[in-house]
């Protein structure tokens, strides 16, 4: 029997969204898009990482989206984002997305804070010179994630040189072998790559069910991109307040690269090391990914007015003001 490709109950089973759309990129290419949370509150947009989909970020939409309007979207060949011809994938294209769900799926000059993790911090930095990203930004997160020389910095094989681990993450990258079932096998292997000692079964089987559901035609030519990934121009031109957060035993993205980020970024708005987490991190302690996010929308989102009943009248702001002189 076909596992689903995400978790079906528990803290892991995406929530139902309030309601999906359909939207286009600069290419045609279609992407699966979802809103979770009330209408008219601050917004988060969410863009997953290589391998996952919407359903990674299902811990952190229920630790939000009471109080947040929280988008998601399936990177394309993701979820249920179409596949695309080969010269489909890549970092302009990358952008080209994120901008596109951004335009599409907010309100005419509705802002957001816009996190992304792994790839999806990568989409962010690609798109950080395009004027839509400044219009609709306010702030954003980077989560486990790097700009560049990937695989000389991996530690899923941890080689002497970086040489050797430039060419064993290579094929690891540009694999397009079937990942195959999931085995208690699987689930080690999967354990050990992306996520930190103490990551739980439900945890592992969440992560294991998004990864093997990743066509692997779609993981291999996503791989090729991160392989040569390069996007320090990127980071240094990401022009609005971001803040960086990553596990300390992250196989795929080391934490030096969070670190890395944290001293080009023009405006870091701190770096948070989670101690013994691995790169899922907004699976492996979704409490600290919502809490930034809800952080940075509180610094950096202006507030909805208030209705009218509920805005203070002259005399009610003269009482107000009076109390605080007393308090004083």
């Amino acid at each position: 029997m076909t596992r689903p490709a995400h978790a079906t109950r528990g803290r892991y089973a995406p929530p139902a969204p309030r309601r999906t759309l359909e939207v286009t990129s600069a290419d045609g290419s279609r992407l699966h898009a979802e809103v979770h949370g009330p209408q008219g509150a601050p917004a988060v947009v969410l863009a997953h990482g290589w391998t996952c989909s919407t359903a990674f970020w299902a811990p952190v939409v229920r630790e939000l989206s009471d109080t947040h309007k929280v988008v998601l979207y399936d990177q394309r060949g993701h979820g249920r984002s179409p596949a695309v011809p080969p010269a489909g994938y890549g970092t302009r294209q990358l952008a080209d997305d994120l901008v596109a769900v951004l335009e599409q799926a907010l309100e005419p000059g509705e802002r957001a804070v816009v996190g992304g993790h792994s790839m999806g911090g990568m989409t962010i930095m690609a798109a950080a010179e395009r004027p839509e990203l400044r219009a609709r930004a306010a702030a954003a997160l980077l989560c486990s994630t790097g700009c560049a020389d990937l695989p000389a910095e991996c530690r899923v094989f941890p080689l002497p040189t970086p040489g050797g681990r430039r060419l064993a993450h290579r094929l690891l990258l540009g694999s397009g072998a079937p990942l195959g079932p999931i085995t208690p096998v699987a689930r080690a292997a999967l354990r050990y790559v992306t996520l930190g000692p103490k990551a739980s079964a439900e945890q592992i089987e969440a992560c294991a069910r998004m990864v093997h559901a990743c066509p692997s035609r779609v993981r291999a030519r996503w791989g090729h991109v991160l392989y040569g990934l390069q996007l320090t121009r990127g980071v240094s031109r990401l022009a609005l307040p971001t803040a960086v957060l990553a596990g300390t035993a992250d196989r795929l993205t080391p934490f030096v690269h969070a670190r890395r980020l944290a001293s080009v970024l023009p405006q870091c708005a701190g770096l948070t090391a989670l101690p013994g987490l691995g790169h899922m991190t907004p699976v492996e302690d979704p409490d600290a990914v919502a809490g930034r996010l809800r952080e940075l929308a509180r610094d950096h989102l202006a507030t909805a007015p208030a209705p009218e009943e509920q805005r203070p009248t002259p005399q009610r702001q003269k009482s107000r003001n009076t109390k605080k002189e007393e308090a004083a």
